[in-house]
């Protein structure tokens, strides 16, 4: 990853406040797995319009999913994607998107086994 990352895609400092927020934004859900009563990732959704000219539709945007590395590959990502996708459709969104960064491969396909597919790639270039 980019050193620009946690200026520009992490979450906003302090992080704790910013979950505050987006757990009182009726826009926004986060969603944490745990198993075991252990807390093992999150994953934080939020629910956008499109542009004007796309006559009033909105798209649901995965903007973070994180599960601890020993935790992968027993279904809590997929549970917490389906949990988000559900709440996302009951608002009557069928457009989503997903963010990850390069060199991610893992979420990358994480993501593609869900159904998605990549539409979109942010260039970066820092002067120094």
């Amino acid at each position: 990853m980019k050193p620009v990352w946690h200026s520009v895609d992490g979450l906003a400092e302090p992080v704790a406040g910013t979950l505050r927020g987006a757990l009182s934004d009726p826009q926004t859900t986060v969603w944490l797995g745990s198993y075991g009563g252990a807390d093992l990732g999150f994953l934080l959704a939020r629910d956008l319009p499109l542009l004007p000219q796309g006559a009033g539709a909105r798209r649901g945007l995965i903007e973070y999913v994180y599960v601890v590395p020993a935790a992968r590959e027993v279904g809590v990502g997929e549970a917490l994607l389906d949990a988000a996708l559900a709440w996302l459709r009951e608002r009557g969104i069928s457009l989503f998107d997903a963010k990850v960064l390069p060199g991610q491969r893992s979420a990358k396909n994480f993501f593609e086994g869900a159904g998605f597919a990549a539409r979109s790639i942010v260039m970066h270039h820092a002067d120094g």
